[in-house]
């Protein structure tokens, strides 16, 4: 999402890129997204338009940008002890965060960048998460999903109502979560 050359790991493309990111997020607050234009940007990251333009191209890329950075997981999922109440506990949170209206401003966002890299790092942070989990249910030696079955299960499911208006609630998202879990220790059969 970054300009063609992409950001330099420091230095003056991560001071500017923090106070973009701080700009945007700063007039966000303040004003409908809608409203919100490159040069008041600038400004109130105290930088020109044209680095704005050359760094991220056009307004749409820059959203995408800044969501993506406030999608990223700041902490690990919480470790009840459980793999299967670890995945709930994550999922809970998961759903509830990104059907609030800021989570899902920043999906739009992100799908609405042109070349589909916040998406991908998105889902990535995603699998990241999943994938912490089930590292940590393996060690304790539980079974536990493929994490793709976990994404294809309980994300996929949670995003597609996301996108659509639906808040999915705690007991969908049960529903889901005892589903993937079923694929490595199956419900026993009716009597």
């Amino acid at each position: 999402m970054a300009g063609k050359e992409g950001p330099r790991p420091g230095g003056r493309s991560a001071r500017v890129q923090a106070s973009v990111h701080g700009a945007v997020q700063a007039l966000m607050t303040r004003m409908e997204r809608a409203e919100v234009t490159i040069p008041m940007i600038a400004a109130e990251a105290g930088v020109t338009p044209s680095t704005i333009y050359r760094r991220w191209g056009d307004i749409q890329e820059l959203l995408a940008d800044v969501a993506v950075e406030r999608l990223r997981p700041d902490m690990e999922p919480v470790d009840t002890g459980i793999g299967g109440r670890d995945l709930l506990a994550w999922a809970e949170q998961y759903a509830e965060e990104m059907s609030s209206k800021p989570g899902r401003a920043m999906i739009r966002d992100v799908l609405a960048a042109q070349d589909g890299s916040g998406a991908y790092q998105c889902c990535n942070f995603t699998k990241q998460q999943i994938e912490v989990i089930a590292a940590r249910a393996e060690g304790r030696g539980e079974a536990f999903p493929d994490v793709d079955a976990v994404m294809d299960r309980v994300v996929s499911p949670i995003m597609y109502r996301i996108l659509f208006g639906e808040v999915p609630d705690t007991a969908r998202v049960a529903r889901l979560v005892t589903g993937a879990m079923e694929l490595v220790s199956p419900a026993p059969a009716p009597v």
